[in-house]
């Protein structure tokens, strides 16, 4: 079974694009797969994680490749272990440490934005981004299953 986990904020223009992605994937109704958004991650979605196999995590970031980059990502303690706001490779060092079993495979596909103001929309460049995303997760998914 897979995650689709897409996180970021729909206030704030390009932020949204892990949001974005979810809700049009979502739409595809795709097999052996379920869709998750927040607008951050949290230690208390450990607990989402644990049906899965394999996660992928969809964020926008202002300093990606564009259109976009996808890698795996593994477990790992960093400086957002104790805050509120994890990273995703915390969030799986959590989860291992919470269940004390590996955590699920994991990826990170992270969408080129460039606006992130307040109240500012989804730029041109990002949605054409968005939209690369979107064919990316379809064939990444037609691969696993």
């Amino acid at each position: 079974m897979i995650l689709l986990f897409g996180y970021g904020n729909p206030g704030r223009g390009d932020d949204a694009l892990g949001p974005l992605l979810i809700e049009q994937v979502n739409q595809l109704r795709l097999t052996n797969t379920q869709c998750l958004i927040d607008m951050q991650l949290l230690i208390e979605h450990t607990i989402d994680l644990l049906a899965f196999d394999q996660i992928v995590f969809i964020d926008a970031d202002m300093s990606c490749a564009e259109p976009y980059e996808f890698l795996p990502i593994h477990a790992e303690k960093d400086a957002s272990y104790t805050s509120h706001a994890l990273t995703p490779s915390a969030l799986l060092f959590t989860y291992q440490k919470i269940y004390q079993r590996t955590a699920p495979t994991s990826f990170l596909l992270r969408i080129r934005g460039y606006q992130f103001e307040l109240g500012e929309k989804l730029s041109i460049q990002a949605e054409i981004n968005l939209q690369a995303a979107i064919s990316e997760i379809q064939h990444w998914h037609s691969q696993y299953t």
